[in-house]
């Protein structure tokens, strides 16, 4: 098969030139290939070549022909170099055979042939290369027949998936990312090479774990991901918290919902209306401190009460222990969680003024993401349910918006800040300061009075009178 009138983009040409020149074998690898044959939208900034000989060299060369103002980067230590042009990113390496001791996580790299770096490829979809020499530019190298296993929509290692998979353990997890990226099949061998392999996770860092998760996350089903993770025992070896969702307990007549196939509902639905990963992670989590706060109630059922508060104070530390980032996005997922039953119990009360206050303060700029995660959180199979909260979901929101509109409490400031109070009732930092502003917040969140400076004047030196302080009246 030649591929020719696909390689549109000029590097390869220019590649092809400077291998030439060299005389040096080169091929374009992986999956810029993969996705070509797949006639996906591809990634056309980061493309990857393999040359047998030096991948460094090779990089030199090209990034001359490219000019003075081509940035390089150099990978000495793996052979690998990267070239960053016009918003591209190209990495050369050359081709070589990588293997893994029993309990290390950094590879031992040594030089080898085209096909041993071939061979080394995690997937046979992924062990594709189009050659970019002159003499065979644009035919399409596939020992393990992976144009098959595309159109078969088969994940398949190219050796043994016991030793692709003991090679490198983070392939097992890849595996399970590409069938949920593109919706293929795990072949049954390699699905139970992984069952077998599941422990030697261990021995990759968490870091590289978690980049595979969260494209798993960002898939068009992540559900599909996560349930190959579970199954196969590896979403045990690195988060149990999840794995303890999984269940459902029965006591005569009551029996609670399976909470781990619950937040991979959650999960698809907000997918579906979303590309912000850490919403989704905050769907993944919402209920995370379920298996900790369940209890069973005589004659009521089960309860979870103050889930959503324990999930809260948990996100820190599972995001610590998952090396995700411990900065304004773990801070999102936790109010998220935090706050995620709040429009739920606005539904099944009476719509208040100060209620709604009160969630658009806590909430703020925030206020429309938690109401995705609220209504992605209806997982109900009973349709006239569903309906009855997707139109209590509208009348909360339409409410926010006219609450908002008139008393402009989202991201709140208050009309007179702690400095003020210190100034005006002539006091140093203290309890009192603290009682004053936060009187003033309840006073203007629950109605009592109009958030403006002169209401909240009038209120404070009234409330500074029952704490005996000075007014200048």
């Amino acid at each position: 098969m030649n591929l020719t009138e696909y390689l549109t983009n000029p590097i390869f040409k220019t590649i092809s030139e400077v291998a030439d020149s060299a005389n040096l074998e080169c091929y374009v690898v992986g999956g810029f290939v993969r996705d070509l044959l797949l006639e996906r939208k591809q990634n056309t900034t980061d493309i990857d070549f393999v040359c047998v000989g030096s991948g460094i060299t090779l990089a030199k060369e090209v990034a001359k022909q490219l000019g003075n103002k081509t940035e390089v980067k150099y990978f000495k230590n793996f052979g690998t170099a990267m070239i960053n042009y016009q918003s591209e990113c190209y990495e050369f390496v050359g081709s070589r055979k990588e293997s893994y001791r029993a309990n290390s996580r950094k590879p031992i790299v040594e030089e080898g042939s085209r096909q041993d770096d071939q061979n080394r490829r995690d997937f046979t979809i992924n062990a594709m290369a189009i050659c970019l020499n002159a003499s065979n530019y644009g035919n399409l190298v596939d020992p393990f027949n992976g144009t098959q296993d595309l159109k078969s929509k088969i994940i398949k290692t190219p050796l043994k998936p016991d030793l692709t998979y003991s090679d490198d353990p983070l392939r097992m997890i890849r595996a399970i990312r590409f069938a949920t990226q593109l919706n293929f099949t795990i072949e049954e061998k390699s699905y139970h090479s992984i069952c077998n392999n599941a422990k030697r996770i261990s021995i990759i860092s968490q870091e590289r774990i978690t980049e595979e998760l969260n494209k798993i996350l960002l898939s068009e089903k992540p559900s599909i991901g996560l349930k190959l993770l579970f199954n196969t025992k590896l979403l045990h070896e690195f988060f149990p918290e999840m794995v303890e969702l999984q269940g459902i307990e029965k006591r005569g007549s009551f029996a609670h919902k399976d909470n781990f196939y619950h937040t991979l509902e959650v999960i698809d639905n907000i997918r579906k209306n979303t590309n912000n990963l850490w919403l989704i992670w905050a769907a993944l989590l919402h209920d995370i401190a379920k298996p900790q706060t369940k209890r069973f109630e005589q004659g009521f059922g089960w309860t979870f009460h103050g889930h959503e508060f324990l999930g809260g104070k948990m996100v820190p530390r599972i995001f610590r222990k998952l090396k995700l980032p411990l900065n304004e996005k773990m801070k999102y997922v936790r109010k998220l969680v935090t706050l995620h039953l709040r429009p739920i119990v606005l539904v099944q009360d009476i719509v208040t003024d100060s209620a709604i206050r009160r969630l658009l303060f806590d909430a703020g700029d925030d206020i429309d993401d938690l109401m995705k995660l609220c209504e992605a959180d209806i997982t109900s199979k009973n349709p006239v349910k569903v309906t009855k909260y997707i139109e209590n979901f509208k009348l909360v929101r339409k409410k926010l918006k006219e609450v908002e509109e008139k008393d402009h409490i989202r991201n709140w400031q208050p009309p007179i800040n702690g400095q003020e109070i210190m100034e005006i009732f002539n006091i140093k930092a203290g309890k009192e300061v603290g009682i004053l502003k936060n009187s003033l917040k309840d006073a203007i969140l629950d109605g009592k009075i109009k958030n403006n400076r002169e209401s909240a004047l009038i209120f404070m030196k009234n409330k500074a009178k029952e704490l005996n302080l000075n007014t200048n009246d």
